[in-house]
């Protein structure tokens, strides 16, 4: 019987995501809810390279326990001019002290926190059919004023 491939990851890009100020909608069914508004950035990579559209959001619920469960969609649009939805979800969580410190603004160093997603991206676009095809996930870390995620292929 032969043992399935290891999954290798392939760098696809860096998304320099940038953030108007949180929305707070209160306490929801499982925990605090907010929304915080994609308003651009930047897209740079070895298979992705573009900029950040002007629209979408992260929808997040802060549970109780401080995890911070991570909802977005937005789009990319490559420098070639294809459009490229992601839907990307994820969770950050860390010591309590380490997450103030981010609600604050103040950096904080990245491997004090946990912060992953996986992603999904669709686009019509052929020249970029492969991304309808393949699996992403994400590493990524919180600033003040955006996020970076670095992505990578699941090959």
């Amino acid at each position: 019987m032969n043992k399935p491939p290891e999954p290798k990851l392939e760098h696809i890009c860096d998304l320099t995501v940038e953030l108007d100020p949180i929305c707070e909608m209160g306490m929801g069914r499982a925990g605090r809810r907010r929304i915080i508004p994609i308003v651009g950035g930047t897209v740079q990579g070895p298979r992705l390279n573009g900029r950040i559209l002007n629209l979408g959001a992260d929808w997040q619920t802060i549970f109780a326990d401080g995890l911070a469960e991570l909802d977005t969609r937005y789009a990319i649009e490559t420098n070639d001019g294809a459009t490229i939805e992601i839907v990307n979800y994820g969770y950050r969580h860390g010591p309590p002290e380490v997450i103030s410190a981010l609600a604050r603004g103040e950096a904080v160093a990245t491997d004090d926190y946990y912060m992953r997603t996986h992603a999904r991206l669709e686009t019509g676009d052929s020249r970029y059919d492969w991304v309808n095809r393949t699996l992403f996930v994400g590493s990524g870390a919180r600033f003040a004023e955006k996020v970076v995620v670095t992505l990578y292929a699941i090959g």
